[in-house]
This record gives C-alpha cells, sequence and structure tokens, in this order.
C-alpha cells in the first residue's frame, strides 16, 4: 500500500518514512511552546522566571486571571502551523490529527492524571452542517482514545449562532461570544463535579474558551482546563 499511496507529510506533501510524521523542512519551521510559560494561560516567556517567583503569570492573567484552571498548547501560531491548521479545519485533511497527537500528548501532560473528561469547543448546528465536522472534536475524540479518558463531545453546546472571529479585536471576541454557550440539563451530570480538558485548535484571545468555562463552571464541572494545538503569541506581553 506505501509503494502505491507513499505516506506524505501533511505540511509539504513530501514522500516520509511512515504516517504520522513530517518532513524535516516542516520540522524546523515549527515553534514549540515549552517552558517557561504562565502557569495560567501557557503564554511562552522569552526569559527564565526566578527562582522561588511561585505562579508565574504574564501581564493579562495578573491582571485578570481566568476561571479556567491551566490552559496549554503545542505550537505557536505561526506561517507553517497555520496552514496545516487551515487545511485541517476547512480542507477535509483531517488525517493530519494523526500527526497532532504526541505534540498534544506533551502539551497536556500536567492535564492527564487530573482530568476525568475530555470534550471540545462546540460549533453551531448550522456551521457545523455547513462544515461537516467540527476539527476540535476528531482531535478530543482521539485524544480522548489516547489517554484512555471519557469523551462527552455533546455535553456542552453552542446556543447561538455568532460571527467567525477571525477579523475581530479582543473586545469584539469576548461581545461575540459572550453567553453562546450552556451545558443542557439532561447532560449536567457527566458535567457535575468532574475535572474537564476543553480541547479547540487555537488560542488566540481566549474569549471563546472562557466562556466555555464559564458555562462548565456554572453547570457544577470542578476544574476546566484548555487544550490547544496552537496559540497566538504576540510581543509586548510581560511577566
Amino acid at each position: 500500500m506505501n509503494a502505491i499511496l507513499p505516506p506524505r507529510c501533511p505540511f509539504t506533501g513530501d514522500v516520509v518514512d511512515s504516517q504520522g510524521t513530517i518532513s524535516p523542512k516542516a520540522w524546523a519551521d515549527l515553534s514549540f511552546i515549552t517552558a517557561p510559560m504562565c502557569q495560567s494561560c501557557g503564554f511562552p516567556f522569552d526569559f527564565a522566571v526566578p527562582a522561588g517567583a511561585g505562579d508565574a503569570l504574564c501581564a493579562m492573567c495578573l491582571a485578570d486571571r481566568p476561571a479556567f484552571t491551566a490552559a496549554r498548547a503545542a505550537l505557536v501560531y505561526n506561517d507553517a502551523s497555520r496552514d496545516f491548521i487551515l487545511k485541517f479545519k476547512h480542507a477535509d485533511q483531517i488525517q493530519g490529527v494523526v500527526v497532532m497527537i504526541p505534540w498534544l500528548r506533551n502539551a497536556g501532560a500536567d492535564f492527564w492524571q487530573k482530568a476525568d473528561a475530555i470534550m471540545p469547543v462546540p460549533l453551531h448546528r448550522w456551521r457545523l452542517l455547513r462544515r461537516r465536522y467540527n476539527q476540535a472534536a476528531i482531535m478530543a475524540q482521539v485524544m480522548a482514545k489516547d489517554r484512555g479518558l471519557s469523551y462527552i463531545p455533546d455535553s456542552l453546546i453552542r446556543t447561538r449562532a455568532t460571527k467567525t472571529q477571525g477579523h475581530l479585536n479582543a473586545k469584539e471576541r469576548s461581545r461575540n461570544v459572550k453567553s453562546a454557550f450552556s451545558v443542557p440539563l439532561k447532560k449536567s451530570d457527566a458535567v457535575r463535579n468532574k475535572k474537564i480538558i476543553l480541547v479547540d485548535d487555537v488560542y488566540t484571545t481566549g474569549a471563546t474558551v472562557k466562556e466555555c468555562t464559564n458555562a462548565l463552571l456554572k453547570a457544577g464541572a470542578a476544574e476546566v482546563y484548555i487544550l490547544s494545538l496552537a496559540r497566538v503569541v504576540r510581543a509586548g506581553r510581560s511577566f
């Protein structure tokens, strides 16, 4: 089969040794997020955190710490990761989820032993019909199987259609998704007193996952952890 349809890198299209691997060129263009980072939102610091500093937080989290327990992402959202994510999100390249497994596994290393269940950020039903799949749900389902966690995809719903966030600023994003999520009453038992990992593809300002967190905590969740494939890293944020 490999001779007829050789495995290819989902980034470059180059032939690779096995399914789920990427080419050296693609690897060189990726930027993985590692410590030191904000212990709340996972924003990477470009300097060492002083010993004894305790929970190192970025300036934004010091000013207004999110309700989720912690957020982590595997990659910096740059040209290389953006092209890959857009293909995965909009061009039916869902086989790319295979390469994400070890990246998400490492990014969420602090979560796996704490969590009871995993779920995706939901799409509104009309957008799901147009797109045909929820990329966050594919990621969450794969990681649930990989980590042996309960997968609860329909325990959080988007109650109204919201505008695409792509061209909105931080305040507009927050207003756009305000109170747009809820836990259906019949699904509340799946959430109540549980520690939940919420999966999304890209963490930009955090507006969406913060609203999801509020809905989950309101429904009785014990803790919420955010796991993203990539996050936007803008200059100017500090410790």
